[in-house]
């Protein structure tokens, strides 16, 4: 049984317009085990389970060839997974199936109806058989945790003694300026010297920022004793790394630890226990994987 524009005629006399919700559908219940003939509930299974893997356009292409065939449940399917599409044209088909299955005695497509109208513009899989072809939704981006709330590393600076206290805000004054995010600049401080000016390692990394004299003379560093000079070429080198690792904290904590060159060795964190404690603490404190860069000032 192919579909008859005559269909689309009769369900106009829904007369319903009303806008469709903005919230996505949710997914769908199970094809229920009918009386239809085993190919078009085959169709339907097929369908139904290429959508649940996000496969769109299978799944369309079977319950397009079962609705061909008179499948209601078929034709209720396609519609609802029509008035998803992307595009106008696809949604104006959604409706329009749905409103021949509401015709027909659909209740779930009946109720659909009542939100999202009719319209007149049948699919050409149904009159041609041809696989639909429509272009299909980015998928979402995976949400990122956010960086420690301001307030709270206001909290932690206030509680310094007063001597860090002063080195803290020395490097939130610059961070912005090398449009380094400042809580990170912070973390890095915190991990590398605990804001003592004065610190030396066992590797002669200096100051604040603990910069190795290489690092330190190539971001114009004289002396690395002095805290702004200090911060200055710590927060350049840090920018540096955030700029190669495309805003990756934890591979730019890392190169800032053990090197950018042990970084590229290993194709992310190098395996050495230091260095992984290291970036731990780094994401501990900053909290977000990905470098909140701040506007240039």
């Amino acid at each position: 049984m192919n579909m008859s524009r005559a269909w689309v005629t009769a369900a106009a006399g829904w007369g319903l317009c009303c806008a469709l919700s903005a919230n996505p559908l949710p997914v769908d219940e199970p094809p229920e085990w009918t009386d239809e003939p085993p190919r078009l509930s085959r169709w339907i299974e097929e369908g139904y389970d290429a959508q649940r893997r996000t496969d769109l356009l299978t799944a369309a292409a079977r319950y397009c060839a079962a609705a061909r065939y008179g499948s209601l449940e078929a034709q209720y399917r396609l519609g609802r997974l029509f008035l998803e599409r992307m595009d106008e044209q696809g949604r104006q088909e959604g409706r329009t199936l749905l409103a021949l299955a509401a015709q027909r005695g659909h209740e779930r497509a009946a109720a659909l109806v009542a939100q999202a109208g009719v319209a007149d513009a049948l699919p050409d899989c149904l009159l041609t058989g041809a696989a639909p072809v429509f272009e299909l939704p980015r998928p979402s981006q995976p949400q990122v945790e956010p960086a420690v709330p301001p307030e709270v590393v206001e909290r932690y600076i206030l509680a310094l003694p007063r001597e860090k206290q002063r080195h803290a805000q020395l490097i939130r004054h610059w961070a912005p300026r090398f449009e380094v995010d400042y809580r990170l600049a912070l973390a890095i401080a915190r991990a590398e010297s605990n804001f003592d000016p004065r610190a030396v390692s066992p590797k002669n990394a200096q100051g604040l920022m603990q910069l190795v004299p290489d690092t330190a003379a190539r971001f114009g560093v004289r002396n690395a004793f002095d805290p702004e000079q200090n911060v200055r070429g710590g927060l350049a080198y840090l920018r540096w790394l955030l700029e190669r690792f495309n805003g990756d904290v934890a591979l730019a904590a890392a190169a800032y630890n053990a090197g950018e060159g042990a970084v590229d060795r290993y194709g992310g964190v190098p395996p050495y226990q230091e260095t992984r404690q290291y970036v731990q603490r780094i994401l501990h404190f900053y909290r977000s994987p990905v470098h909140a860069r701040p506007q240039p000032m």
